[in-house]
């Protein structure tokens, strides 16, 4: 099994605007981030490109994996880590044929239904959320709660990463439920301080896994 991170930074320019992709992924790593997360609705493809090039630039000097949401074209082209595919996106079997087999495929699952297809078709790692309200996504749904992720991260031996609301005053608990990591947009680039803000993410973090 591929060794999958257990404090995963999406960078965004839409919640905030103080920062750029560059910045945020470099303070939330300087704070203890062991895997960034692209993820932009805007802009044309050249320009995704072309900002996924300095990301993944910044990510190799630190050696830490840059995974890119939904667009595999662009993941494939700069030669990212992975990608993260939610329902719409390409389906994950396809992935895993025209991926390199080092390649990490994420997945979004909404239900217990959702996880174990993804399962079946090669995902490494299952992102599962919300876990609680969140107000960076406007389209999420209703919060699952930390008993839906207790059930679906026992229905699985693939890494479940929680998201949707993950905070340093909820990451102690996320992981106890079962999570093996977090995925946070706004509790890390929308703080004052982001290098701080993560810091003290993976504080909780590694004090729910050494209990």
């Amino acid at each position: 099994m591929k060794s999958i991170g257990v404090f995963h930074v999406i960078t965004d320019t839409t919640t905030q605007t103080r920062f750029n992709h560059y910045q945020l992924a470099e303070m939330a790593i300087k704070g203890g981030a062991d895997t960034i997360q692209f993820r932009q609705k805007t802009g044309t493809t050249r320009q995704l490109i072309e900002t996924l090039e300095g990301l993944q630039s910044i990510c190799r000097r630190y050696g830490v994996p840059l995974i890119v949401n939904d667009r595999a074209d662009i993941a494939l082209a700069v030669g990212a880590a992975g990608v993260h595919l939610g329902q719409e996106d390409l389906p994950i079997a396809i992935g895993r044929r025209i991926f390199p087999r080092k390649a990490i495929i994420g997945a979004s699952a909404r239900t217990e239904e959702h996880l174990m297809q993804a399962v079946t078709d090669g995902a490494d790692y299952i992102g599962f959320g919300p876990v609680f309200r969140t107000s960076s996504k406007r389209d999420a749904e209703s919060p699952k709660g930390l008993d839906a992720l207790r059930r679906v991260s026992k229905k699985t031996n693939r890494p479940v990463i929680a998201i949707g609301g993950v905070t340093a005053d909820t990451a102690y608990e996320t992981i106890r439920a079962g999570a093996h990591g977090v995925a946070v947009i706004s509790a890390v680039c929308a703080q004052p301080d982001p290098v701080l803000a993560s810091r003290q993410l993976l504080a909780e973090i590694e004090r729910a896994k050494h209990e």
